[in-house]
């Protein structure tokens, strides 16, 4: 019997997971991927809003506002690559310029610090390669960017050291109320008992509620569509650019990343299949169109990956985390679309507050808050490299010349608790085959690393999920 359990593993799933492994508890993860961070929260804007967008007396207002200042400290107690880099949204003519006071009025509301409307010249001092016809910008110092994956992995991480267990390939198929405990089956045969069920499972939290009897919302996807830009054009821009928004989402963006790269995008187009992650040429054309509207200089032929990542939207417009009308003790969150990953741990808060409830919560204290990421060795000093290859020599063997990844961080991120299972989930954890040749050099060695640190054939070998094998056959003896 475990006191909590929480369907999904994404970025709110697993922030979920490390605030309430805070408390004396028994919890349990449940994923139906093959790892976690393997549904929205490893295709976004990579973004913390600041939290001036969001309607004023809006769950997305409160949690974003709240998220951001939580971030700041997580990243430095769990590793969380994390810039507070601070964003612009650009005016072109008097109708964005209104949009941009509205904005700006909204975000004082909403308790926002750090927001000013600048003029021109004040916008190309900071930006000088933005387009010479803007007239005015909505700068917010409190947005930042963050690493959606390595945060994932932080919280999730973290909060198995902390004792929580994670299951992977459990898809969820029912859920009913005994008389003390909640009982989830998955579709492979297992059953767990608890008595909080927290349904964090994002693009599929509509159907799990359905489980339940709670037809209050129905997810509706939206797909984005995004470029991401070679390292050497990265000095472009040093802010988030963003468009005016309109009623479709926050508009199309050119970005930093933490990783050195720039980001193009997204789209916002409403889709039916909810694993339709295409990138199309209207779509691309359309990011294309803005993002020169805003950087006429970007230079979009040093493109290396195009991407898309679909939005857990819903008709309210609005976060809804609330207890099932019919199974006590279950809490769903509906509808965690953008600002979703700025919010997660504030999500998080909301999630405790409501387990706080039904349980008495003592704090643990034994608690270890801190997680240290893996290093990436190339940004060792000397005196660091020396002592690393002193207890580990697989740090000499580079496997990544893009990105200088060397097998110690592969080895080290298949087994890490969650550790990678995947030729993508390598690539997310310590970013082999994310440079400008995608895995064209680095790819047959992830694939034999894998096979020999997991004991398993080559042909078994996953690139994302469960039928996505790389290798289907092979002469004996070559790869």
């Amino acid at each position: 019997m475990y006191d909590c359990l929480i369907i999904g593993a994404g970025v709110v799933g697993a922030a979920t997971a490390r605030e309430l492994s805070k408390y004396d508890l028994k919890i349990a993860v449940l994923e139906k991927g093959t790892e976690v961070c393997q549904g929205t929260s490893k295709s976004n804007s990579a973004i913390v809003h600041g939290g001036y967008d969001a309607t004023h007396g809006s769950l997305k207002a409160k949690l974003n506002v709240r998220g951001e200042k939580l971030f700041e400290t997580l990243s430095k107690e769990l590793n969380i690559p994390f810039d507070k880099c601070g964003s612009l949204v650009l005016a072109f003519n008097e109708e964005d310029e209104k949009k941009l006071q509205e904005l700006y009025e909204n975000g004082l509301k909403n308790g926002v610090e750090g927001l000013k409307i600048i003029d021109k010249d004040e916008i190309l001092m900071m930006e000088p390669h933005v387009s010479k016809e803007v007239t005015k910008a909505l700068y917010c110092s409190e947005a930042g960017i963050v690493c959606p994956f390595n945060a994932t992995f932080a919280f999730i991480e973290n909060a198995m050291d902390n004792g929580v267990e994670l299951f992977l390939d459990e898809k969820v198929i029912e859920i009913e109320k005994n008389d003390d405990a909640i009982l989830v089956r998955t579709e492979k045969g297992s059953e767990f008992q608890t008595k909080i069920l927290i349904n964090s499972a994002g693009l599929y939290s509509d159907e799990i509620a359905s489980l339940a009897g709670d037809t209050e919302f129905t997810v509706k996807p939206r797909r984005g569509e995004y470029r991401i830009l070679d390292k050497k054009v990265s000095d472009i821009v040093k802010h988030v650019i963003f468009t005016t928004p309109t009623k479709a989402g926050k508009g199309i963006l050119v970005s930093p990343t933490v990783h050195g790269n720039i980001i193009v995008g997204p789209t916002s187009d409403p889709v039916e299949d909810k694993e339709d992650t295409r990138t199309t040429d209207s779509g691309i054309s359309k990011v294309d169109e803005v993002a020169r509207k805003l950087v006429p200089e970007l230079a979009l032929n040093e493109t290396i990956r195009l991407f898309s990542g679909l939005r857990a939207s819903i008709s309210q417009g609005d976060f809804l985390i609330y207890e099932s009308k019919n199974i006590k003790g279950m809490i769903n969150l509906g509808g965690i679309d953008s600002p979703g990953l700025a919010s997660s741990p504030a999500i998080a808060e909301e999630v405790r507050d409501f387990v706080s409830r039904h349980l008495d919560l003592v704090e643990k204290k034994n608690f270890i808050k801190e997680r240290k990421a893996i290093p990436h060795f190339n940004d060792l000093s000397d005196v660091e490299k020396e002592e690393i290859l002193k207890k580990n020599p697989n740090y000499k063997r580079i496997i990544c010349r893009c990105e200088m990844i060397t097998e110690g961080e592969i080895i080290e991120a298949i087994h890490r608790n969650a550790g990678a299972r995947t030729v993508d989930g390598i690539k997310r954890r310590v970013r082999p085959g994310s440079g400008r040749c995608q895995g064209g050099f680095c790819g047959p060695r992830i694939l034999e690393i894998l096979s020999r640190e997991l004991g398993i054939p080559v042909e078994e070998v996953l690139k994302e999920g469960q039928g996505s094998n790389i290798v289907i056959g092979r002469t004996k003896g070559v790869l």
